[in-house]
C-alpha cells in the first residue's frame, strides 16, 4: 500500500515540470479518487444478511432488500388498468340510469319536454360533428404569410346561423301542419303560416350571401369544403331530428318504442357478444360479433311484441298531439288508430283441434292487434338495418383518428356516439307510419287552412252565413 503511495504522489510535480511556461499556472485541482465499492461476503448463518453494494455521499448505505422493497412498492401496470376501468364502467353504468332516469321522466311530463330533448340532443351532436372540420388545422393554400394558421373568423357563425335557419323552416312547417285549428283561428299568427316559406328562404339567401362576402384568398377549398360539410350535416342530422320530432307529435309511441328497441338490440347484442361470441362481424367494429349480430336480433323480436303490446293500451302514448299542455296524467281522449284496435285470427281446423287438445281447452281464435305486426317489422329494422349507422359512425371515428365524437355524457364519451343508430332509427320509423299507417282523412284544421287560403273575406262571411243557417236547421242555436 507504501509502494502504491509513492508512485502517485510525485505525479503533479512531474506535470507541472514537463510544461514550463513564462507565465505561472495555476495548479490542477486533485482529481477525486474513485472509491470501488467494497462487496464484502455475507455470512450465511441461515438468514440473509445486509449485504453493502454501494454507499452514497452521506456515507448511507443501500441494501438490496431496500431495492426490492421499492421496486414492490411502485404500482404495476396491470393492476392500475383494472382500476381505471372498474372506474370506467361504475361511472358508465352510473350514467346510464341517470339518461334512463331523466329520459323516463321527460317522457311523463309531456310531449313538449320530449321535443326540447330532442332538439338538445340534435344541437349536440350538430356542434360535436362540426367541430371535427376545423380551418386552423389546415395550411393555407397560397403563401401569404398573413393567412397562415389563422382561421376564418365568420365560419362557426356562418355555421349556426344555417343551423338556426333550416330548424326554423323544418319545424315551422311541423307547427303549421300539426296545429292548424290554432294558427288559422288566430289572425296573429297567420302572417307566419302564410309567408313562412318565403321568409325561410330569404333567411336561406341571407346566409349564402354571407358566405360568398367572407371568402378569402388562401382558404379557399377549406371554405366551400366546410360549406360542404356543415350541409351534409344539416341533412344527416337535423333533418333526421325533424322527423323524430314528428313521431312524437303523431303518438308518443310511434318515439318511444322505436327507441327502446334500437335500446334492447344493443344491450342484447353486448350480451351475446360477450356470453358466445367469437366470430367478428365488421373490421369497423372490431368487438362486434356475428353471434351477438344473430342472437340480439332474435332477442329484439321477441321484445317488440311484449314491450309494444303493454304501451298500446295508453291513450297518452297513442293519441297525436292537439294540446302540447297535456302530461302522462292528463286525461287524454281520441279516436285511437286502427293498428291500436284489437282483432281475432280464426285459426286453421286441424291446427285448432291440435292446440285444443294440446291445452286441454277449445282454442278457435287468437287475439291481435295489427300494431304487433307493425312492430316486428320495426325490430327487424332495429336489428339488421339500424346497427349500421353505429358502425358508419365507427367508420367516421377512424377516418379522424378519434375514439369518441367528443365527452358530454361521462362514461359514454359523445352524445353522436349514443344517436347514431337512433336518427336512422327514427327516419324509418317516420316515412313507415305516413306512408302504411296515417290515417289521412279531412280535419278541422284542414278546412279551417283552406278557408283561409282559398276564400275572399265576403267569401268566408258566405260561409258563415251559410253554415249559420244549416246548424239551426238542425236544431242547434248558435250565439
Amino acid at each position: 500500500m507504501a509502494e502504491a503511495t509513492a508512485d502517485v504522489s510525485p505525479l503533479p510535480n512531474t506535470v507541472s515540470e514537463s510544461k514550463p511556461t513564462a507565465e505561472p499556472q495555476q495548479e490542477p485541482a486533485p482529481q477525486p479518487q474513485v472509491l470501488e465499492p467494497s462487496l464484502s461476503e455475507p455470512a450465511i448463518n441461515g438468514d440473509i444478511q445486509h449485504v453493502n453494494v454501494a454507499e452514497s455521499d452521506e456515507g448511507q448505505s443501500v441494501s438490496k432488500p431496500d431495492v426490492e422493497q421499492a421496486l414492490k412498492s411502485e404500482p404495476d401496470p396491470q393492476e392500475v388498468e383494472r382500476t381505471k376501468k372498474r372506474q370506467s364502467i361504475l361511472t358508465r353504468t352510473l350514467w346510464t340510469f341517470i339518461m334512463i332516469g331523466g329520459f323516463v321522466a321527460l317522457l311523463l311530463m309531456g310531449h313538449v319536454y320530449m321535443i326540447m330533448l330532442a332538439m338538445l340532443c340534435q344541437t349536440i351532436v350538430y356542434r360535436e360533428v362540426t367541430a371535427l372540420f376545423s380551418l386552423k388545422s389546415h395550411a393555407p393554400e397560397s403563401g401569404e404569410v398573413e393567412n397562415k394558421g389563422k382561421k376564418d373568423p365568420w365560419s362557426k357563425t356562418l355555421n349556426w346561423y344555417f343551423f338556426a335557419v333550416t330548424n326554423y323552416f323544418l319545424y315551422g312547417e311541423s307547427i303549421i301542419y300539426y296545429f292548424k285549428h290554432v294558427i288559422f283561428s288566430d289572425g296573429q299568427l297567420l302572417p307566419f303560416a302564410t309567408n313562412h316559406r318565403i321568409i325561410s328562404f330569404t333567411l336561406y339567401t341571407i346566409g349564402f350571401v354571407g358566405f360568398v362576402m367572407s371568402l378569402r384568398r388562401g382558404f379557399l377549398k377549406q371554405q366551400f369544403g366546410l360549406f360542404c360539410w356543415v350541409h351534409m350535416s344539416l341533412l344527416l342530422i337535423v333533418v333526421s331530428g325533424h322527423f323524430i320530432v314528428n313521431n312524437i307529435l303523431e303518438g308518443m309511441i310511434w318515439f318511444w318504442v322505436p327507441a327502446s328497441l334500437v335500446i334492447c338490440n344493443d344491450i342484447f347484442a353486448y350480451v351475446w357478444g360477450m356470453s358466445v361470441g367469437r366470430t367478428p362481424l365488421i373490421k369497423l367494429s372490431p368487438k362486434k360479433t356475428v353471434e351477438g349480430f344473430v342472437g340480439a336480433f332474435w332477442s329484439t323480436l321477441l321484445f317488440s311484441v311484449f314491450w309494444g303490446s303493454y304501451f298500446m293500451r295508453f291513450n297518452y302514448m297513442i293519441c297525436p298531439v292537439h294540446d302540447l299542455g297535456v302530461s302522462a296524467w292528463s286525461n287524454v281522449q281520441c279516436t285511437p288508430n286502427p293498428v291500436f284496435v284489437w282483432k281475432v285470427w280464426q285459426i286453421w281446423s286441424p291446427l285448432a283441434a291440435f292446440l285444443s287438445r294440446l291445452l286441454g281447452k277449445s282454442v278457435t281464435v287468437i287475439p291481435y292487434a295489427p300494431y304487433q305486426l307493425h312492430l316486428l317489422v320495426f325490430a327487424v329494422f332495429a336489428s339488421l338495418v339500424a346497427p349500421f349507422g353505429g358502425f358508419f359512425a365507427s367508420g367516421f371515428k377512424r377516418a379522424f383518428n378519434i375514439k369518441d365524437f367528443g365527452h358530454s355524457i361521462p362514461g359514454h364519451g359523445g352524445m353522436t356516439d349514443r344517436m347514431d343508430c337512433q336518427f336512422l332509427m327514427g327516419v324509418f320509423t317516420y316515412v313507415y307510419y305516413s306512408s302504411l299507417i296515417r290515417e289521412h282523412h279531412v280535419s278541422v284544421g284542414s278546412i279551417l287552412q283552406m278557408i283561409v287560403s282559398g276564400l275572399t273575406v265576403n267569401e268566408q262571411l258566405e260561409l258563415m252565413k251559410d253554415l249559420r243557417k244549416y246548424m239551426q236547421g238542425q236544431g242547434i242555436t248558435i250565439v
